[in-house]
C-alpha cells in the first residue's frame, strides 16, 4: 500500500481518494440505507435524484465539516467523534426516514391493516406530517455515515490538522467528500433505483407489503444502532 504524505495533500489528491473510497467501501456501506428507501419508494430513474440529491449532500456536509474543523483547530478529530451523539444522528435519521416512507405509502385498494396504523398514528398526533421529514432524514442520514471516518478519509483529517487554516481544510473535505458520493450517485440513482423500480413491478400482487417491509427495516436498523 502505496504511503501518502499527508503535508502534500491537494484537493485533487483527496478527491482522488475519496473516488477510490466511492467506488467500494462506500457503496456497501450505503447499500442497508439506500437499498431499503428505493424498495419502499416509487418513481425509478425518473424520479430517484428525490433520494440521491438529499443523501449525498448530507454526507458531502459532513466530510467537508470535518476537514474544516480539523483545519480550524489545527487538531486530529477521530477521539471527538467517539461519543454517543454521532450514532444518534445517524441512527435518529434512519429511523425517521423508515417512518416517513411507512406512513407515506397508500395501500393500493381497500382498507389494509397498514391503512388503519396510518390513521391512528395521525390520529395520535394530527399536526404533524411525518411525510414532510423524507428529506431532512435522508440529509442527515448521510450526514450521520460521513461522521464514521474511515482510512482514507482519517488522511484528509489529518491532513486538514496539519495545514491549521480553516479554508484550506474545507477544501480538503469538500474534495474528498465530491469524490466519495460521486461513484454511489450514479450505482444507486442509476442501478438501485432501476432493480428496485423491477423488483415493485414483478412484485406488484406485494407491493404494499414490500414497501412497509422495507420501511420496517429501516426502523429497527436505525433503533439498533441509536440504542447500541
Amino acid at each position: 500500500m502505496v504511503e501518502i504524505d499527508t503535508t502534500a495533500m491537494t484537493f485533487s489528491l483527496a478527491m482522488g481518494m475519496g473516488l477510490v473510497f466511492g467506488l467500494g467501501p462506500c457503496n456497501i456501506s450505503c447499500l442497508p440505507y439506500l437499498g431499503p428507501v428505493f424498495l419502499a419508494r416509487d418513481g425509478g430513474l425518473k424520479h430517484s435524484w428525490r433520494t440521491i440529491v438529499p443523501f449525498s449532500m448530507g454526507r458531502l456536509s459532513g466530510y467537508t465539516l470535518l476537514g474544516l474543523f480539523a483545519g480550524l483547530t489545527g487538531q486530529i478529530i477521530d477521539e471527538r467523534l467517539d461519543t454517543p451523539w454521532v450514532p444518534m444522528i445517524l441512527g435518529g435519521a434512519t429511523i425517521l426516514v423508515g417512518l416517513s416512507l411507512l406512513f407515506s405509502n397508500k395501500p393500493m385498494s381497500g382498507c389494509s391493516s397498514s391503512s388503519v396504523t396510518s390513521s391512528r398514528f395521525s390520529k395520535f398526533i394530527p399536526k404533524l406530517n411525518i411525510k414532510r421529514f423524507l428529506p431532512d432524514g435522508l440529509f442527515f442520514m448521510g450526514f450521520g455515515m460521513a461522521l464514521n471516518p474511515c482510512a482514507p478519509l482519517n488522511k484528509v483529517i489529518l491532513a486538514a490538522s496539519a495545514t491549521t487554516s480553516a479554508i484550506a481544510g474545507f477544501t480538503l473535505g469538500l474534495g474528498f467528500g465530491l469524490g466519495a458520493i460521486l461513484v454511489p450517485a450514479v450505482v444507486f440513482g442509476v442501478g438501485m433505483a432501476y432493480v428496485g423500480n423491477q423488483l415493485r413491478a414483478q412484485m406488484a400482487e406485494w407491493r404494499t407489503t414490500l414497501e412497509r417491509t422495507s420501511a420496517v427495516m429501516l426502523i429497527f436498523m436505525g433503533s439498533g444502532i441509536f440504542i447500541f
